[in-house]
């Protein structure tokens, strides 16, 4: 299921919603050559968050592929900043384009509850928790994790504890067919964690990560944005939302 709308409208422009977007795209383009591969790889292996690197779990100088003919090596320093770059790194045009596109569906209200700061706070928080529970589940991984999704997760927990009952409008793919089908947020929400958990499962039961989907930054990040959001959500906006779900309404975005 892919969501593309729901209906939820918002008081403020999304400032900074928008800001992380643009931010996301400009590193994309600028740092990472919108993909192509010597600068993806030179990006993934400089900036990126590697588990085994942060713990000390994999000795400097260790190497491992990246692509054809290109190789990244562990430096052996704990670099504690790529928890950060890492965050606004991606790994194909897909990945950028799903992430930026969760983002937007779910980002703007979220932001809407607690205010731009908080909202750059939160997000911030929720990238990190996201990274180091990667880390924490497979601390000796000499492999890169890099993307925003660890974060979005978050911002998609607090949005099911803030929404649960709003409308979201989903494209589903049945074989060769398409058709779109509107659920409250709390069915697609909960759909995607367990699609998490699940591809999740087989390193609980001590397979090795070889790359791809972090699960487990998804999966750390949602808990930590479902468990904080009351505290960084503005009161008098969630009393007013408890009075009137839709009110005011001035502005509909995504």
């Amino acid at each position: 299921m892919i969501p593309y709308r729901d209906e939820n409208p918002i008081l403020k422009t999304p400032v900074v919603t928008l800001a992380i977007v643009g931010l996301n795209v400009l590193v994309w383009i600028l740092v990472q050559g919108g993909g192509a591969g010597l600068p993806l790889a030179r990006s993934v292996c400089d900036l990126g968050l590697i588990p085994g690197e942060l713990t000390g779990r994999v000795a400097a100088g260790t190497t491992f592929q990246m692509g054809p003919d290109l190789y990244c090596q562990v430096e052996g320093a704990r670099n504690y900043w790529h928890v950060l770059s890492s965050m606004f790194l991606h790994g194909s045009w897909m990945h950028i384009i799903g992430n930026m596109w969760f983002f937007w569906i779910f980002g703007n209200n979220v932001e809407d509850s607690m205010g731009r700061v908080r909202f750059t706070a939160f997000y911030l928080m929720c990238g990190t928790a996201a990274a180091l529970a990667q880390v924490a589940m497979d601390p000796a991984s000499p492999v890169p994790v890099v993307g925003a999704s660890g974060a979005i997760s978050g911002v998609m927990g607090a949005y099911l504890v803030l929404y649960p009952r709003v409308r979201v409008y989903t494209l589903v793919f049945l074989g060769f067919f398409l058709t779109t089908i509107a659920l409250p947020a709390w069915a697609m929400l909960c759909y995607w964690i367990v699609l998490q958990l699940l591809g999740a499962l087989p390193q609980v039961a001590g397979a090795q990560s070889n790359g791809g989907v972090a699960f487990w930054a998804h999966i750390g990040g949602f808990v930590v944005g479902a468990a904080a959001i009351k505290v960084f959500a503005n009161p008098a906006y969630l009393a007013s939302r408890r009075q009137n779900p839709w009110a005011p309404q001035r502005r509909r975005w995504g």
